[in-house]
């Protein structure tokens, strides 16, 4: 029951929201986007990318191996001059070498098998001197318990098969830093980064975002049933307490060429 990317039900699950400003903090803490060229690798809906054009970059390419999320991502972009968006993959993007001065690659690589020629295709695209920033989980990452902040431990503590699924799918710091290093980076460093994903009003908003599924694929793992089952679930553990500021935990690589 796994997501389909390419599924036109699934056009704009990755498309609803706007990114934090606590995401926008911590980017700004790592590299000075203002005037550069923005690469955004597995744009989805394009929230990131119309993210990286408020920071001020002179322009951003959103690309996506998916049709059908390219087309939601130049929809929710209408009027903004400064983006656009291709299909492409993150380990042949379609773009020219030295095209961009940041890479941004955010819950892409825990898709992937292996990250070395994601991160190749990222060392290409870079001018010299530009940054790749990977953001992802690590098994640490999803490893902290459910809280009425990190709604997202409680998917794992309702339904324990999720959280070995989980964690066998993401990456660990040593493989990314590795295939880093093997693609040519060779200064590199990481940070952890709490980002509140969404502030919900009210625990009805935050149930009705969850039985969506709208930006979560772990949660197309679960039956209709069950997905009513762990938004009960949530309720219960939080006592539905109001509002919801709904923060990840994510790890941030940091390389440059």
């Amino acid at each position: 029951m796994s997501i389909d990317f390419h599924s036109q039900e699934n056009k704009y699950t990755y498309g609803t929201r706007k990114a934090n400003e606590s995401w926008a903090r911590a980017v700004e803490a790592a590299v000075d986007p203002r005037g550069k060229r923005v690469v955004d690798v597995g744009c989805g809906g394009g929230i990131y990318s119309q993210a990286w054009d408020d920071l001020g970059a002179q322009s951003v390419i959103g690309i996506d191996f998916s049709e059908q999320m390219v087309a939601a991502a130049r929809e929710k972009a209408h009027g903004r001059a400064r983006l656009s968006f291709q299909v492409g993959t993150a380990q042949a993007t379609g773009l020219a070498a030295g095209a961009a001065d940041i890479v941004f690659e955010r819950a892409l690589i825990h898709h992937l098998q292996e990250y070395y020629e994601c991160c190749a295709e990222a060392y290409r695209l870079l001018a010299p001197g530009g940054t790749l920033l990977i953001q992802d989980r690590t098994p640490e990452d999803v490893g902290i318990p459910g809280s009425p902040t990190h709604i997202r431990g409680y998917f794992f503590d309702c339904f324990p098969r999720l959280s070995a699924l989980e964690a066998g799918r993401r990456p660990t710091d040593a493989k990314v830093r590795d295939a880093l290093r093997e693609a040519g980076f060779q200064s590199l460093e990481s940070a952890t980064l709490w980002e509140t994903r969404k502030v919900h009003a009210h625990f009805d908003d935050l149930a009705q975002d969850l039985a969506s599924r709208n930006g979560r694929s772990i949660l197309h793992e679960l039956s209709d049933e069950e997905l009513q089952t762990l938004i009960t679930y949530i309720g219960e553990r939080t006592g539905q307490a109001e509002p919801v500021e709904e923060q990840d935990r994510w790890t941030l690589w940091i390389a440059r060429k």
